[in-house]
């Protein structure tokens, strides 16, 4: 029996992938319809993403295979889900994230800003925290930690041994002290049985007193250690959620949102996300900052800020200051590449924000966008990124006087064949890009918004939604709490991207069918995918923290689970406040009221092939010689219009908004 189930255990995966679908296969037999085949392809999906018995993006791939199959889309529509406008400004993001890499500039700035705080333990675990959680909202949260704990381990290895040495320096005096007063008792003679069992106990006590404290420093060490581990992967995570590109469910909301509700006039864009989701961020990592303050370092702060520290203590903290300064000057003066991919950095985000900043019309709305949306953030991101293609901005001789170039001209017309002069090379080439861009979330993006066409295409949504609207009458802040609750458990165990994929069509069916802006819920959720504190498994960040083997699972699951609960209330309290007024959340918008648009957009229909019909009715009256009576018959037929009564039946369906009013 224990064989037969180590067996199944070693070949689990291919179980699922072969018992899964038989499984569930019942469904679309027993109910052939395409809302039961749908669900039946979302259930299979869904399994396989949660067990990952294939890769992520291959099962992202089912749809261009089965709805076909169901005849729930053609192969056409569904391959043109998978490299939509989200899809390109993953890819222009991630262009950029892997030329900072590149060239080294996120751990320049790592180290600057870890000079600037210092090394006393809230300080030091407040600059890992700061810094991670910056480097996270531009560049993968897998990269930002792989290069930050590496630093934070040398910097605690320093630590722990300046902590050690000043230690044994210590002992090492009082051992001489107490040798010294020994000595001069043992010229009595009396008192010589007396001295040496005095000396044997002495001797003894401060062996255990070393001990005692060499164990009590590496406790501490070991302590402080977990706390520098978790704030590194905490923070990557949280860092994440404040820029669109930050991490991928904020990219899968905006394509869900721009797939389920086409007129809804780029609500999630950079600037406006940025402006919700940034101050949630700063509050959910002071927060977590102070949680592991008390959780690692005690509740004693002033010690934790080192107001009271000795001057052992600030050698120690001199010492450790002194590394990262150390590995701050291996880098060196800053190159002519690391200068001009921090110029195209800060272009981007500058041209991002002002985009369509809100407030004031943004410069693609001045020079493009009057008419139609036709500049987007992924527009600006393929921009950019073409530039770091360009050799043209690896040339320092670029920005060299006339003098300078004339000189340089006659100089290698001098040396002629001599010598070979070669350009220098790009700020990105493709083989880099190859080796380090994800291509995998590409079609993992891709298979979420095939999979949400198709529930809207099946009827699938519509279904789903009509089910939730009991739903109305709980209160609207309690609806998102326990929906943040049920998405930061499920994230947990499953990927943060197929969370999102899976839940957010089936949170905007809910919101639809009772009246609810859709974002009050779909927004809340997507930042809760991110709150993948508790398990190793949860999230690349936590893996690689995991892996260093300092900390054990149960480490990881007190300090998440009271994070995850700090999470949801942080996100709760932005739901309902800021992020309320920014978009308009108290109110139910006319462009997420599909049903309403669904049917003026039939009405029209009708009511064009009713005056197509009296119009053609007419001209044959007329050519028949009846033209007296053509005015009377026009207003006649026109008056047989159902018009009031289909607006009048159109209006019941509006939920009560004011987007009937526009009609």
């Amino acid at each position: 029996m224990a064989g037969f189930l180590q067996m199944a255990l070693a070949l689990r995966k291919y179980l699922i992938i072969v018992l899964v679908p038989l499984l569930f296969l019942p469904l679309p037999l027993a109910i052939p319809t395409k809302e039961a085949e749908c669900g039946y392809v979302i259930i299979v999906m869904a399994l396989f993403w949660c067990t990952e018995a294939l890769p992520l993006a291959v099962t992202a791939l089912f749809p261009v295979l089965l709805f076909p199959v169901m005849n729930i889309m053609d192969s056409t529509t569904v391959c043109r889900e998978y490299l939509k406008d989200t899809n390109m400004l993953f890819i222009g993001g991630l262009l950029m994230a892997i030329a900072i890499e590149n060239w080294h500039l996120h751990k320049r700035v790592a180290l600057r800003v870890l000079l600037t705080t210092g090394v006393r333990p809230a300080l030091l675990l407040m600059g890992f925290m700061v810094v991670t959680a910056f480097l996270s909202m531009w560049i993968s949260n897998t990269a930002t930690t792989a290069m930050m704990v590496p630093i934070a381990q040398a910097v605690l290895e320093q630590l722990h041994k300046s902590e050690m040495e000043s230690s044994t320096a210590g002992q090492g005096s009082e051992k001489i002290n107490e040798a010294f007063e020994l000595q001069e008792e043992s010229t009595k003679p009396d008192s010589s049985k007396e001295t040496e069992k005095k000396g044997n106990s002495h001797v003894l006590t401060i062996e255990e007193d070393r001990k005692r404290d060499e164990s009590l420093l590496e406790e501490k060490h070991k302590k402080f250690c977990k706390g520098m581990s978790l704030c590194i992967c905490y923070s990557a995570s949280i860092g994440g959620i404040a820029t669109l590109t930050g991490t991928t469910p904020n990219l899968v909301l905006q394509g869900q949102i721009d797939e389920l509700f086409p007129k809804n006039g780029n609500v999630i864009n950079f600037a406006s996300w940025f402006s919700f989701a940034f101050p949630t961020m700063v509050v959910l990592l002071v927060l977590t900052w102070i949680w592991l303050q008390i959780l690692y370092l005690g509740f004693n702060f002033r010690k934790n800020f080192g107001c009271a520290s000795n001057a052992s203590a600030k050698a120690k903290e001199q010492q450790a200051y002194d590394i990262i300064k150390e590995e701050s000057k291996k880098l060196g003066p800053m190159k002519f590449a690391e200068i001009a991919v921090l110029i195209l950095f800060i272009l981007l985000v500058l041209l991002w924000f002002l985009r369509d900043p809100g407030f004031i019309p943004g410069w693609a709305t001045v020079l493009f966008n009057k008419n139609n949306s036709y500049v987007t953030d992924a527009t600006v991101a393929i921009f950019i990124s073409v530039l770091l293609f360009d050799k043209l901005t690896s040339h320092p001789e670029v920005f060299l006087s006339l003098e300078e170039v004339t000189w340089l001209t006659q100089y290698v017309w001098i040396l002629g064949s001599k010598s070979k002069i070669r350009a220098p090379p790009a700020l990105l080439d493709w083989k880099t890009v190859h080796q380090k861009m994800p291509w995998n979330i590409v079609f993992l993006l891709g298979g979420g918004f095939a999979l949400a066409k198709g529930s809207e295409e099946s009827g699938l949504s519509a279904w789903l939604g009509s089910k939730l609207t009991p739903l109305q009458q709980i209160p609207h802040p309690a609806i998102a709490l326990l929906l943040c609750l049920l998405i930061a458990t499920f994230t947990e165990c499953t990927s943060n991207v197929a969370t999102t994929t899976l839940f957010l069509p089936i949170l905007a069916s809910m919101a639809e069918a009772i009246c609810l802006n859709p974002l009050y819920v779909m927004l809340p959720c997507t930042l809760s995918a991110s709150l993948a504190f508790m398990l190793p498994v949860a999230t690349p960040p936590n893996a690689i923290v995991f892996s260093y083997g300092q900390l054990k699972v149960i480490d990881m699951a007190k300090a998440g689970f009271i994070l995850n609960i700090l999470g949801v209330l942080t996100i709760t309290l932005a739901i309902n406040t800021w992020a309320s007024s920014l978009f308009q959340l108290q109110t139910f918008p006319s462009w997420a009221n599909r049903t309403v648009v669904r049917a003026v957009h039939e009405t029209v229909v009708h009511i064009n092939m009713e005056l197509h019909s009296v119009e053609e009715q007419a001209v044959c009256k007329s050519r028949r010689g009846i033209r007296s009576r053509h005015s009377l018959l026009l207003r006649h037929q026109l008056s047989r219009l159902p018009i009031k009564e289909v607006f009048g039946n159109l209006s019941k369906r509006c939920c009560g908004i004011e987007s009937y009013n526009r009609y």
